[in-house]
């Protein structure tokens, strides 16, 4: 038997329950993985509030969320090639993470640096895809400026990264707390509140915005919309309801085992880094969606499995 995590009806995070499930079967082209840990986002917390992506379509409960993933492989099926039992990996998924034991296509895997933790492989994938794609999407280029909103987050953090590393000035907006961290990632930190508009364009070179990723919304979205011209460089990670009609854009589904295999190599390579703010077992995913609903985030929530905690103690 193998514990997950399901919600039998939409609520908050008093709905996720830890049940004994059997062991998924692995069928052609997917690979069984033993779960070591898994990210906890915002799209986990929307999924557990009722919604769902459009891809998705209509689904039964119950239901287990969780789209980001690190493991052991342990079954290939059918057709699977380049992976074998043992090979340590991480990927993503749409649903179904939080679990001890999961069922995924193999084109969702790539290998897992020997060099990348556990814990910061579990809450890797998604983070790093999502601002990767959204800098491509954008088409920032060196000596461009990149205003990110909750840039102390998950998302926000890598984007900060990778923005640098295209030779972009990153301003980065966030509670005067998480500025020292900011700095630390390369980014010019600026506060929230009256002026703000104002405050970034004195930092700009030449005043100017060219892009914004937007992981805050509201507020943080209307100042985006003031500052850059071209709302098409405008990427939100949380209005999706208003960004079509504000000529704004979401990021797309575009994530790859190809572009997973760049970032971690990244990491690998010491050129990305990765802040956890806190993990949680298993068990305790609803006290991690807590944890998130609170706010204050500086990177990534993890859930960790026993089978980690086992190879810990071994």
């Amino acid at each position: 038997m193998s514990k997950a995590v399901v919600f039998h009806e939409p609520g908050g995070p008093e709905v996720l329950r830890v049940v004994e499930t059997e062991v998924p079967r692995v069928g052609p082209g997917q690979v069984l993985i033993e779960v070591m840990a898994a990210g906890v986002q915002p799209f986990d917390v929307a999924v557990v509030e009722g919604w769902l992506p459009a891809a998705v379509g209509p689904m039964d409960y119950p239901r287990i969320p969780g789209n980001e993933y690190a493991g052991v492989v342990r079954e290939v099926g059918e057709g699977v090639s380049g992976f074998a039992a043992g090979d340590e990996v991480l990927g993503f998924n749409v649903l179904g993470s939080y679990r001890e034991h999961a069922v995924f296509p193999a084109d969702q895997i790539t290998a897992k640096p020997a060099n990348m933790p556990w814990e910061v492989a579990g809450g890797f994938t998604a983070a790093a895809q999502n601002a990767h794609i959204a800098l491509q999407d954008m088409g920032l280029g060196a000596g461009e400026t990149l205003l990110v909103h909750g840039a102390a987050g998950a998302v926000g953090t890598i984007a900060v990264q990778l923005a640098r590393l295209k030779g972009a000035t990153v301003i980065g907006a966030a509670r005067e707390p998480q500025h020292d961290y900011l700095r630390s990632l390369g980014a010019v930190p600026v506060s929230y509140g009256d002026g703000f508009a104002d405050r970034v364009r004195s930092l700009a070179p030449g005043g100017v915005v060219h892009g914004a990723i937007d992981g805050v919304g509201g507020h943080a979205l209307d100042a985006s919309l003031e500052l850059i011209a071209d709302r098409s460089r405008i990427f939100t990670l949380v209005e999706h309801g208003k960004a079509a009609d504000l000529g704004v854009r979401t990021v797309p589904p575009k994530r790859s085992a190809a572009r997973l295999a760049e970032l971690a190599d990244l990491y690998a390579q010491g050129r990305l880094q990765v802040h956890l703010h806190r993990t949680f077992p298993l068990e305790k995913a609803a006290d991690a969606h807590r944890h998130y609903k609170a706010g204050g985030i500086r990177g990534k929530i993890v859930l960790t499995t026993d089978a980690l905690h086992g190879a810990a103690g071994g």
